[in-house]
């Protein structure tokens, strides 16, 4: 059953969404802007645009839509859950697992199985149940995943105010003269290639801290701290900065070794610290880096 809710406006001047959020309507910016669009809020009894500004003494109506049964296939593929409770899972995701389906791929993705495995947040929408964050097909590591709502909103409002800490292992291109530093270079679609993402003018704004743990010859393995989560963020920022990941098929260094075939990029997302959303205890998850990373470490270590 859908319900409504009616909400006066005290303090104008934001956008709708965001006042009804001020307002402490329990639903994220994006759900709410979703609902304008779709005409389920009324303000002063009218449907508005979703840049509509907000005035103190409007009246605002809203219809909740009925929740939808998710026509996303549940299926059984094995998963390796570092943690679970009633609020989140942190799972980790081999590499070459889709997070969530999308055109082109429909199963077989890390959606499919986790809703095998339990009931997931719908705020996100019909696609990606449950889903805080994402990382490419082709990077391993830990994700966070929200079981209920509550929990969604508020491992999302973590991570928007970069209290989220997520630390990632890339084996790059190159020699570091420097142990550590920042790259901080806007990110944005790429001109001319629709698929890609590049370092651009006029871009969101992204900053990747860098850190150096083992040199080679060659070759250099970091660790990585994102304070933003642009899309394949840390493989344009190497990329960029002339180490691109090595494995990468899009940004990067293809090969290695001509004896070791590479599935994708040697990019992990090996850390990850969040607060529990009910108990506010902070947590630290860590995870080993995939196998066919290690024999690439360790191949270069006997070089």
């Amino acid at each position: 059953m859908s319900n409504s809710k009616q909400i006066t406006i005290k303090e104008g001047g934001k956008r709708l969404d965001a006042a009804l959020v001020n307002a402490g309507l329990e639903h994220s910016r994006s759900t709410l802007a979703a609902w304008i669009k779709e005409g389920a809020i009324l303000v002063n009894g009218k449907q508005v645009k979703s840049s509509y500004k907000a005035k103190a003494g409007d009246e605002v109506f809203i219809t909740v839509p009925e929740t939808k049964e998710t026509a996303i296939e549940a299926e059984n593929i094995p998963l390796d859950i570092v943690y679970e409770d009633d609020d989140l899972i942190v799972v980790n995701k081999p590499q070459g697992m889709v997070v969530h389906p999308a055109a082109g791929h429909a199963t077989g993705t890390l959606v499919n199985a986790l809703l095998y495995h339990a009931p997931l947040s719908t705020i996100n929408g019909e696609f990606r149940p449950g889903i805080v964050h994402r990382i490419d097909r082709d990077t391993s590591g830990l994700l966070m995943v929200a079981k209920n709502d509550k929990a969604h909103q508020a491992l999302a409002a973590e991570l928007k105010a970069h209290k989220t800490e997520r630390y990632y292992y890339a084996l790059v291109r190159g020699e570091f003269k420097e142990d550590k530093g920042t790259v901080d270079a806007p990110i944005g679609r790429h001109p001319k290639d629709r698929k890609k993402q590049a370092v651009i003018p006029g871009g969101r704004d992204a900053v990747t801290h860098f850190e150096v743990l083992e040199r080679f010859n060659g070759y250099t393995l970091l660790k990585l701290a994102l304070e933003t989560g642009r899309t394949h963020q840390i493989r344009v920022h190497m990329q960029y900065i002339g180490h691109p990941v090595v494995g990468d098929p899009t940004y990067g260094h293809q090969q290695v070794m001509a004896d070791i075939k590479l599935k994708g990029q040697l990019l992990h997302a090996k850390t990850l610290v969040l607060t529990q959303p009910n108990t506010g205890e902070k947590m630290t998850f860590d995870s080993e880096l995939p196998e066919s990373f290690k024999r690439v470490l360790k191949a270069l270590k006997e070089e």
